[in-house]
């Protein structure tokens, strides 16, 4: 059972566009911050928040995000990392999902971007700000490299403080952590079988459009990902029909190409139905009964030029068995 239980509200299509939807970032970058600020604020309830980092004074250098500490206290009943931060006012985060570089220059790069953050926050402050700004790095892995150029100490599974560091510098490898609710901004960076492990574990937690939008950027393997569409089959529960219904709505709302897709699958189909009974009728105005058999090739066929075939054979056949030949 989740930690929280989940939170439905509606969410108009051009609110989704505008959460989801970002022109500058990639769609699973994207996908991975509003998760990440949507699920801070709930398991954290309301101690900590997510904020879209603004651009620095300085050409191209913005991190993803920086979590701000509302209430410090809150945090320490809740799983690594969360109770690290409460020392502190905010913490600059970094997110690598599957497939991201986590090599060094990415490193350097993310240190870059603490660095200038600091430096803003003593811009904005008179005096200034004497302080440290924290490091996050949330990645799937801890890479081998890092290992033999920094002093790594685990405090908690997925958890490492990065040394040696004037600041903090924490690297949370998602693969490691455990599946708590608390934990869902971070394990969305999972990769391989730890992503799929996770997905299988968070969709019934988690409301439809997230579970939606999951499936949509999310790179899991095919039989995880077709595991779980299998759970949006027709139900008889009205509450799970409900959440199916919504997102098979999402779904067509925000993919044309698919919408268009379904709509010559159905209309395929509905050919396809209609050739049969065309096909059934005429046998039975000429006396030719069919066999358990012939009903069942029949119903299997798919092809609609070989139904049609059976039909124009069916007008002048002496049987049923030389109108399917």
């Amino acid at each position: 059972m989740p930690l929280f239980p989940p939170i439905r509200v509606p969410v108009s299509s051009a609110l989704l566009r505008e959460r989801w939807y970002h022109p500058r970032v990639g769609k699973l970058d994207r996908f991975a911050k509003v998760t990440f600020a949507e699920e801070t604020a709930r398991v954290t309830r309301g101690a900590a928040a997510w904020h879209d980092a603004p651009e620095v004074r300085l050409e191209r250098v913005q991190a993803d995000g920086y979590l701000r500490v509302l209430r410090p206290d809150d945090l320490t009943s809740l799983a690594a990392p969360w109770p690290e931060a409460r020392e502190h006012d905010e913490a600059l985060v970094e997110l690598k999902m599957a497939g991201d570089h986590v090599d060094v220059v990415q490193v350097k790069r993310a240190l870059l971007r603490r660095q200038a953050r600091e430096v803003e926050r003593v811009e904005e402050r008179d005096p200034p700000w004497m302080g440290e700004q924290p490091l996050w790095f949330v990645a799937p892995h801890l890479p081998a490299w890092l290992r033999g150029v920094r002093v790594l100490e685990s405090f908690s599974p997925g958890c490492y403080r990065v040394g040696p560091s004037p600041f903090q510098f924490l690297w949370i490898a998602a693969n490691e952590l455990p599946l708590r609710d608390e934990l869902v901004p971070f394990l969305v960076a999972r990769s391989g079988r730890a992503l799929d492990e996770f997905a299988r574990w968070v969709a019934p937690r988690r409301k439809a459009e997230w579970v939606f939008y999951m499936l949509q950027y999310m790179p899991m393997s095919p039989w995880t990902r077709e595991e779980l569409e299998q759970r949006f089959a027709r139900s008889d529960d009205p509450e799970v029909e409900a959440r199916r219904q919504e997102i098979l709505q999402t779904l067509l709302a925000h993919s044309p190409d698919v919408k268009e897709r379904l709509i010559e699958q159905g209309t395929e189909k509905g050919q396809l139905i209609e050739a049969r009974a065309a096909l059934r009728r005429v046998l039975a105005r000429r006396g030719l009964a069919l066999t358990s058999t012939q009903e069942t090739q029949i119903d299997r066929c798919s092809d609609l030029a070989t139904l049609e075939r059976w039909l124009d054979q069916a007008v002048t056949a002496a049987s049923a068995e030389e109108a399917l030949a």
